[in-house]
């Protein structure tokens, strides 16, 4: 990131919008800044959700059977060969819902009642979701201690405490609009649907073999190459998916003018990419033109004796020129993970101080030596510059250091703390 000394004395920053600006121009009732909208586009533009007559419903229930079709969608087995007969009295033959209903029956995947019905049309309550979502993934040793750290823990079944320390462990839940609940007894809206197909579609490397069509298969492993510091600079190629591992640094520009003094955590902050992100061997990670979704963390402000700002800011989401939306999670590749004004900033706020010092110190000694004895101006500006001059350096030195602020386009580097996973 590079500055000059002259961009201190320029001003006139705007304020970042804390809502995203990417739209899915084919469903007419999700806005632009609705929370699950870059998920609802992408399993629409994936036709694992369907719209009805452009709209998509995003606060209606999901129903079991409309949650069994986009599951066998996501796994790639909407189309498996049907070959038991459906066992549920409240599933005809004839209806269009046997055939999916059967796939699921045959695969394993939602489960009907006691009583022998499937319910078909009965909306799907969360923590049923959730349990699908446990028994379709791999079986690892997870930290069952991650569901007391919410705080409606007490709601959550008995049954399925195991079901979400796993799928919390994994990543595929989904807990909008507050991020310390779960509540696991509550409808299963169409937009929590969205957004819980769309992180099992990004993560179906953690799906058990048996119940998805294809196998993943690595292909071979590439390079980014932003950084010779970057601690990690493999990406991994799969039939399936690229996965750019954790560790690695991508360079990405501001979306818009940013400056500390304006924003507060919690507000939001975009990123771009005026050119591919591409691996060295020539694989197109993030097209040109990818929004990076991030929010400020926290701002502290100046310090004195010149500590600058630093501002605190996470990236969890990118969306793709067309449409694809890639969970990520990373942070500015600096210390503490901190923006702020770098040591030539710093030492231009203290040049011009001192700058500053000698003119007041230079007039100071033209003034009083002018008034006794004109001939003794010279002997006026000899004292007065280096004492103006020293006076504003130590001015320089203990005043508050700088707000932070960026232009935009004005390019940082950010390193991935989790694997990044981009489907194919």
């Amino acid at each position: 990131m590079k500055k000059l000394l002259a961009s201190l004395l320029v001003g006139g920053f705007i304020a970042l919008s804390a809502s995203p600006v990417f739209a899915y121009a084919g469903i007419d009732d999700v806005s632009k800044n609705y929370w699950a909208q870059p998920e609802i586009a992408s399993v629409v533009g994936d036709q694992v959700m369907t719209l009805t007559k452009g709209n998509f419903n995003p606060e209606g229930k999901m129903s079991r059977v409309e949650f069994v079709k986009a599951l066998l969608k996501v796994l790639g087995q909407d189309q498996l060969a049907v070959k038991t007969a459906v066992k549920f009295s409240d599933v005809a033959k004839a209806s269009d819902i046997y055939a999916p209903i059967a796939r699921s029956q045959q695969l394993g995947l939602v489960y009907g009642y006691p009583d022998g019905t499937f319910k078909p049309d009965r909306a799907v309550l969360r923590d049923e979701a959730q349990s699908v979502i446990s028994h379709i993934t791999i079986d690892s040793p997870v930290n069952r201690n991650i569901v007391s750290k919410y705080s409606d823990a007490a709601k959550v079944p008995a049954w399925a405490n195991d079901v979400y320390a796993k799928t919390l462990s994994y990543g595929i839940y989904v807990n909008h609009p507050n991020e310390n609940e779960l509540r696991p007894t509550e409808d299963l809206t169409r937009a929590e649907a969205a957004v819980l197909l769309y992180r099992l579609k990004q993560r179906l490397n953690l799906v058990k073999s048996q119940y998805k069509a294809a196998s993943e298969t690595v292909l071979g492993t590439e390079h980014l190459n932003v950084t010779k510091k970057a601690p990690n600079n493999e990406v991994t190629i799969t039939n399936l998916r690229n996965i750019v591992r954790e560790g690695n640094v991508l360079e990405v520009e501001f979306n818009e003018a940013f400056k500390s003094k304006l924003h507060a955590a919690g507000d939001g902050v975009t990123f771009t990419n005026s050119e591919d992100i591409v691996t060295e061997e020539g694989t197109v990670l993030f097209p040109a033109g990818s929004v990076f979704y991030g929010s400020v963390l926290d701002v502290q402000d100046p310090q004195w004796f010149n500590k600058n700002a630093r501002v605190y800011v996470q990236i969890n989401k990118v969306v793709t020129p067309c449409g694809k939306v890639v969970d990520m999670n990373a942070k500015p590749f600096y210390k503490d993970y901190a923006l702020k004004e770098g040591p030539w900033m710093t030492a231009g706020k203290v040049a011009l101080y001192t700058l500053g010092g000698s003119a007041v110190g230079t007039g100071a000694g033209v003034g009083f030596s002018f008034i006794p004895d004109p001939d003794k101006v010279g002997t006026g500006i000899a004292i007065g510059t280096p004492v103006g001059a020293g006076v504003g350096l130590i001015t320089g030195l203990v005043t508050p250091g700088l707000n932070y602020s960026a232009k935009e386009g004005e390019e940082i580097q950010v390193i991935l703390l989790d694997d990044a996973s981009i489907a194919k």
